[in-house]
């Protein structure tokens, strides 16, 4: 029997905020269910931020430098294979809750009017979209006014007004209660995708959830370096990346983050029950994950940009039915968002897209031996979207955008930073898990240099470098070719 397949995404949901991960404070019941129930990532990271090109990674199993999406409104090419293509090749028919957030291929649009063009949130080719509640989140607000609560037609405001309404009137709530009741007219086989607001901001947790968390309870972020890179100083001045300086502000950001986890944990807890009562429970290949993480004061800063852990190492819990002996396992290896797009073929049945930079995590669910495993994670971060509304420039000779990028190698005990400009930077984790200890020593940095630079040769693009044109067509062909032999 074909099984059930549910991708849930939780935006911004960096991995220490889990009580089964240790937090001295955050509880996630229902969370620690599922990771009791399944397999834990403790080393997960997205491949980048922010949303639009941590989700391109998500979808594609792609690496940043090969699927080039490097802003929210990047187009994601029309050519690449993703998550949902893949689960109708399967036989399904996929289905999405919430939003993706990839803006279509300007070549696949034949009218320069089309609304398309001006917006970034689209939803990814291949899926049925059956609630789409991307910002200005028309259909809720619309369901609060139905219900009598006074919201003006604004995303941000309604929002920030969540504290006031009860929580089950509250966005998480309202994708959950679409889901479930689709969920409920299932009779086969069904693959959907419900990707979550939440914890994104604005920091504003709905009804009880924001007063869970004492504020003063709160521990507080890591205060900045004194010696910082020139980008750490340039994002401090990028408007709303800095962190509130004002203690009292500090802490309530971070209860109300903790509140707006508190509330999708419960959401989720109505999705397992659900699941369970309608007998789904032990066919559903369940996979939770994030787009990016959240800063949250650390380092000076908030939301998600940069080099710095926090932005990028994010929750990851699969779940497999069939494979019950690894469930309440925890994996250390370094695992990333690139595996999942291979980790979902491989549970269909179906072949792992040439594109794909990831591995599965097969082995990982079913306690195999690995074949081989990566020593570090890997992220990027760019930022030429700041430099070009600043107007044209002279191509090819003004390369200014391409030099507003970096790319890391994060491992067990170091980590290294590569700035498009050529600056570098390099930290101890060993010593300092804060990152603010540098690492000074020559043949050390060499060799992390040169690990990075093996790391983007062996994952340029492969879609057709293992065939060659020879006696009609010799090794692997590329999937679609109708007149293959």
């Amino acid at each position: 029997m074909k099984p059930n397949v549910l991708l849930i995404t939780l935006d911004q949901f960096r991995a220490d905020c889990l009580s089964i991960a240790g937090h001295p404070l955050v509880r996630t019941p229902n969370l620690d269910r599922l990771a009791r129930q399944g397999v834990r990532l403790t080393q997960h990271y997205s491949q980048c931020a922010p949303c639009s090109p941590g989700r391109a990674s998500l979808y594609t199993g792609m690496y940043q430098m090969n699927h080039r999406v490097v802003a929210n409104g990047t187009p994601l090419n029309g050519r690449f294979d993703n998550v949902a293509l893949l689960a109708q090749r399967a036989g399904y028919s996929p289905v999405l809750f919430g939003y993706t957030d990839q803006a279509i291929d300007p070549r696949d649009v034949a009218d320069p009017n089309d609304s398309r063009l001006k917006t970034y949130e689209e939803v990814l080719p291949g899926f049925d979209c059956k609630l789409f509640i991307p910002e200005p989140h028309t259909l809720w607000i619309e369901h609060l006014r139905a219900n009598g609560f006074d919201v003006p037609m604004n995303a941000q405001q309604a929002l920030l007004s969540e504290p006031s309404r009860p929580a089950e009137f509250g966005i998480s709530a309202f994708l959950t209660d679409h889901f479930l009741a689709w969920l409920r007219e299932q009779d086969g086989p069904w693959f959907a995708h419900t990707s979550y607001l939440r914890p994104h901001p604005p920091y504003s947790a709905a009804g009880k959830w924001s007063t869970a968390y004492d504020p003063a309870d709160v521990p507080m972020p890591i205060v900045p370096s004194d010696e910082r890179h020139p980008f750490h100083d340039f994002a401090l001045q990028i408007p709303g990346a800095a962190a509130p300086t004002n203690e009292e502000e500090v802490r309530h950001m971070i209860a109300q983050y903790y509140g707006m986890i508190g509330d999708v944990d419960e959401q989720l807890g109505r999705v397992w029950d659900t699941l369970v009562e309608l007998g789904m429970w032990e066919n559903t290949v369940i996979i939770v994950t994030a787009d990016h993480g959240e800063q949250l004061g650390d380092h000076g800063l908030k939301e998600k940009l940069g080099f710095f852990d926090q932005s990028y190492h994010i929750l990851g819990i699969v779940r497999d039915p069939l494979h019950a002996s690894q469930h309440g396992t925890a994996v250390t290896e370094f695992t990333e968002n690139v595996d999942i797009v291979p980790t979902i073929a491989e549970a269909l049945g179906q072949p792992v897209p040439k594109q794909c930079d990831g591995l599965p995590l097969t082995p990982f669910l079913r306690g195999e031996p690995l074949p081989q495993w990566r020593d570090a994670a890997s992220y990027e971060y760019d930022w030429r979207h700041y430099f070009i509304r600043m107007g044209e420039r002279n191509w090819p000779w003004d390369q200014r955008l391409e030099k507003q990028h970096l790319a890391v190698r994060r491992y067990n005990d170091k980590a290294y930073v590569q700035f498009g400009d050529g600056t570098w930077l390099a930290f101890d984790l060993a010593a300092d898990q804060t990152w603010r200890t540098t690492i000074t020593d020559p043949a050390l940095i060499l060799s992390m240099v040169q690990d990075m630079l093996v790391w983007r040769s062996n994952h340029t693009n492969r879609e057709l470098t293992g065939m060659l044109m020879e006696e009609g067509g010799i090794g692997e062909w590329p999937p679609g070719v109708i007149w293959r032999s």
